[in-house]
């Protein structure tokens, strides 16, 4: 018995239940920790961190999700490629059968795959595709092993950017020197109950966004921070298409914006407090760089066009007195301006982002108390939280010898187009031709756009190598499908640095199967190509998590806090950090003393004119922030065969696609499939009722979902949710509610390449006769090997 295994026994002794035979061990999701209730050696429920003032619904999917009947219990090859390899029908997958095999075999078959394609192709030609969420531990983290597993055998071709605010992570940097105010600290909660007056939250705030950060968290906070800003008599304005995208309890002001209109909304605002002289000119010429060609553009010197409000008016539907009164009262009082991530996850959106930050230079309230910009508050709990800048778990994946990767949204463009080339951030690049795509952790079939052209490109890599716990729709689109242990079959260590706690993760269970986890299955497959001990370092689970948690300790002396020693943290099960002493206030620093504390930018400055961006030339992201009409949105000619704007958000009852065949899940689906929300006007005008099976569809594709009719919608405006296990009937509909079938497969712009998933059109009909069967949640065809003999 492992050191590690013996104190997990011990405080699994000692946290004993009064019910015979029950035993409780600590562990953490991306949707909160819990503790996980064990009898008989199997996972009976999850119950919430005693700590945790809001837990999340979602832990009651879990048990049923540990013993899922679509849980990969075996090592399972696709039939085609078992029996032709390389040379099989790679249109067959998704359709294809499996055969069990063992371990042994099923590593050697991916060893001498990776061998042979990279010795015929080059190491160019492997993609390493993960992208995370697959646990919210640090050691067993999918997308880190995956990259440290590939690295330390010679590389891979890598992502770049996310798709949560891809647009945001190489935008920002140009304007403000870093993207730290999207994946980190912003103005704390407590600065804003205690000075600011007024948020403007452009995207809502989403409680049920709420639930979930990466990393995981020991409290949810947010709900609980919105109501003590209330209680302050901060005011809320929310800006959105949709009423839900703010909670009740904050008494918010609506205000109905047409999606993707934002940017115009902000630019009005601006044009008012030009022109009326509310704008802080000293601050603008301290502390901001090339205001004076961006007041031009307002003025409609370059153009023609005065971006005053009448003018956003026949952009947005927001009229022009709400416009040009919400600028005023922006400007009379502290006030912060918020915006959320959606909103860069349009075709464009990188404009938003940088005139929200234009708009607080403006009004000349960055660096001060409640004052300035935000990202992220209603994307993700934990944004704004008061914590101490202590370290969070990490552990690091290495360094890519390759030094290669592409976009992460830009993945179908790779496949379908090698050495085709392409613009990014200022450079022009070329796709690599991609012979093997090895995939662990995340599911492209839920966070790619137009998915049929992804089926499409899909067929491209000779060979697909996939680590799941599920028969997910990736898993079942896979050549190779090496089962995984779920977080509850494994010991970790996770945290997030948004969150003041650190959390051990206990294996509560035997693995499921034949699982084995991530860093093993790498580790065996190292030591097959004898680089195994420079992806493990010498170390195993025991000695790594000992590793990640000294530098935790190591980060906290730094800031003069001494915590406990590993083994008394894991036998307690977590790691609190005290609340900080003082306020973050963002760039409160440059604020105070810009020639001291510049900006990572060229000026030093806020860049509201960028000399870097304007080099590049690009028409479609020119130097400053603009109103640049999305490729479709309601104000297109396209608008005429497609008239309703297709929102597509993340999901309250699951993580992306996680669990989504859960019972929380389960449950939300409206005559078994997502749902699709649709004003009442447009609702009657298609002879549609709650609970109708509907067809959402454009010329991309279709797919069936269940009606809500919501009068808390803008007209013109359908939302879904997105999640849905992809299921298609071919090409031309997807049976149970992916609205990635839908959604526009092109880069935001040449600089960030970033999805544009909120930028679609689309109509809805009441589907006729009767739905066709669902098999999104159903296994596929799995023989053993001794039963699959000579036809394999």
């Amino acid at each position: 018995m492992t050191g590690i295994h013996r104190i997990m026994n011990e405080h699994t002794n000692e946290t004993k239940s009064a019910v015979s035979g029950e035993t409780r061990v600590p562990s953490l999701s991306h949707w909160g920790a819990f503790e996980a209730v064990v009898e008989n050696g199997r996972l009976i429920r999850c119950e919430p961190f005693r700590k945790d003032p809001a837990p999340s619904r979602l832990l009651n999917s879990m048990v049923e999700q540990v013993y899922s009947p679509l849980r990969v219990l075996r090592p399972a090859v696709r039939r085609g490629w078992l029996a032709q390899r390389e040379g099989s029908d790679r249109t067959a997958r998704g359709v294809d059968g499996y055969v069990e095999v063992s371990w042994d075999a099923a590593l050697q078959l991916v060893a001498d795959e990776l061998q042979r394609v990279r010795t015929q192709y080059g190491t160019e030609s492997l993609f390493g595709g993960s992208y995370g969420w697959s646990s919210a531990g640090r050691l067993h983290h999918a997308r880190t092993l995956t990259h440290r597993f590939l690295y330390s055998g010679g590389g891979c071709v890598d992502q770049q950017g996310n798709y949560s605010w891809g647009a945001a992570q190489f935008l920002l940097p140009h304007v403000i020197g870093t993207y730290a105010p999207v994946s980190g600290r912003v103005t704390d909660w407590n600065n804003i109950i205690g000075h600011t007056r007024l948020i403007i939250a452009f995207g809502g705030l989403a409680l049920k966004n709420g639930e979930i950060t990466s990393g995981g968290a020991g409290e949810h906070s947010m709900g609980k921070w919105l109501n003590e800003a209330v209680q302050a008599g901060v005011e809320f304005v929310s800006v959105s298409p949709t009423r839900a995208d703010t909670p009740d309890t904050i008494n918010a002001e609506w205000i109905g914006v047409r999606p993707n209109t934002d940017t115009a909304m902000m630019l009005a605002m601006a044009h008012t407090l030009l022109v009326e002289g509310l704008h802080d000119a000293a601050f603008l010429a301290r502390y901001c760089e090339g205001f004076d060609a961006f007041a031009d553009y307002l003025l409609g010197k370059p153009d023609g066009v005065v971006k005053s409000s009448r003018w956003a008016e026949a952009l947005t539907g927001v009229s022009h007195d709400v416009i040009s009164g919400l600028a005023r009262r922006v400007a009379a009082t502290r006030s912060m301006i918020t915006v959320a991530w959606s909103l860069q996850r349009g075709h464009h959106g990188e404009q938003p982002y940088w005139m929200a930050v234009t708009l607080a230079a403006m009004l000349g309230q960055i660096g001060l108390p409640g004052g300035g910009f935000a990202f992220g508050h209603g994307s993700m709990n934990g944004v704004g939280n008061p914590r101490g800048n202590f370290p969070g778990p990490e552990m690091s994946p290495g360094k890519n010898p390759l030094g290669r990767g592409i976009p992460v949204a830009r993945l179908t463009d790779m496949l379908l187009s090698p050495g085709a080339s392409y613009e990014f951030n200022g450079r022009t690049q070329t796709y690599p031709d991609i012979q093997m795509v090895y995939w662990a952790g995340g599911n492209p079939f839920h966070h790619h756009q137009d998915l049929n052209r992804l089926m499409r490109a899909w067929a491209k890599p000779q060979t697909i190598v996939v680590h799941d716990s599920w028969w997910t729709p990736t898993a079942r689109r896979a050549d190779i499908v090496l089962p995984a242990t779920t977080t509850l079959e494994r010991n970790d260590i996770g945290g997030s640095s948004r969150d003041r706690f650190v959390l051990a993760m206990h294996q509560a269970i035997p693995p499921v199967g034949f699982a084995r986890n991530d860093f093993d299955i790498y580790s065996e497959l190292a030591a097959r190509a004898e680089h195994e001990a420079v992806f493990s370092d010498g170390l195993d689970e025991q000695g790594w998590l000992r590793r990640i948690y000294q530098g935790i300790a190591t980060g906290c002396a730094k800031q003069g806090m001494t915590v406990p020693d590993f083994d008394a943290f894991w036998q307690t099960g977590h790691l609190e950090y005290p609340a900080p002493k003082e306020d973050f206030v963002l760039f409160e620093g440059f604020r105070r003393d810009p020639d001291a504390y510049p900006l990572n930018t060229p000026s030093g400055k806020i860049e509201i004119f960028s000399r870097t961006i304007a080099g590049f030339g690009y028409d479609d992201c020119p130097p400053h922030p603009a109103w640049l009409p999305p490729h479709e949105w309601l104000g297109a000619t396209e608008s005429a065969q497609w008239p309703l704007h297709l929102v597509t958000n993340q999901p309250a009852d699951k993580l992306h696609s996680q669990m989504d065949a859960g019972k929380v899940s389960l449950a939300d689906k409206v005559s078994g499939r997502a749902p699709v929300r649709i004003n009442p006007e447009d609702a009657a005008a298609r002879g549609i009722r709650n609970g109708d099976i509907v067809r959402v569809y454009n010329t991309r594709g279709a797919c069936l979902a269940g009606a809500i009719v919501d009068p808390g919608l803008m007209a013109n405006v359908v939302v879904m949710p997105t999640g849905a296990w992809f299921d298609p009937q071919g090409p031309s509909l997807e049976r149970h509610g992916n609205p990635n079938v839908l959604t526009l497969d092109i880069g935001t712009s040449r600089l960030a390449q970033a999805p544009s998933a909120l930028s679609a059109l689309v109509d809805v009909a009441l589907w006729a006769g009767p739905a066709p069967d669902m098999k999104a949640h159903q296994r596929p065809e799995i023989m053993s090997y001794d039963a699959c003999g000579e036809q394999c």
